[in-house]
């Protein structure tokens, strides 16, 4: 039987937690943004890029960072939950960044689009970019760091017999030769 990458109970574990987690965060974000607003009048939609930041810095220091730092924090988990779900621990930094944050600029968008729908809400696209900076400022500051500690084992210092951009040497990962190989049997006349 062939190993499908590392980790064992302990990487499916690993990986059902990241989902069971991921789908928390997207029901509690769902119930947040897309339940309709008993409000008397709504604002035109903003399709124009900083303009809604603009106004929130316009409208005082404290309440300004108050709305931005609601825009980053929204979706900023899944900088976090979405590799976490992917259960990879050896994945290229920038590849692991630029999926992470792709797939919260579409998660994004989708929910700026179901809010065309939903009554009291308007499409705002600050907040498009605002949640999209939130998931990558999350996966920068968490993802590298953990995914190190998790190669490292969860201590401090490197593992003894450590080769170079390689985990330690295990038993079963230990190469058994070429790959045998079945003679071709001729066909019948």
């Amino acid at each position: 039987m062939q190993r499908q990458g590392s980790g064992g109970s302990a990487g499916i574990r690993f990986r059902v937690a990241g989902g069971v987690l991921l789908l928390a965060h997207l029901a509690v974000v769902a119930w947040l943004t897309l339940r309709p607003l008993d409000v008397p009048w709504v604002t035109a939609a903003n399709l124009e890029p900083l303009a809604g930041i603009k106004a929130d810095l316009a409208a005082g220091p404290v309440e300004g960072a108050r709305r931005i730092g609601e825009g980053l924090l929204l979706l900023a988990p899944l900088g976090v939950l979405l590799p976490m779900a992917g259960g990879r621990i050896a994945v290229s930094p920038w590849a692991s960044l630029a999926r992470t944050v792709a797939a919260g600029a579409l998660l994004s968008l989708g929910i700026e689009l179901l809010q065309t729908a939903v009554p009291g809400r308007v499409v705002d696209v600050d907040s498009l970019l605002l949640n999209t900076a939130g998931v990558a400022l999350a996966h920068l500051l968490v993802v590298p760091a953990g995914r190190a500690r998790l190669r490292r084992g969860g201590s401090g210092r490197r593992p003894a017999g450590r080769g170079k951009g390689r985990g330690p040497v295990r038993s079963d990962d230990v190469p058994q030769g070429p790959t045998p190989k079945i003679p071709r049997v001729g066909i019948a006349p």
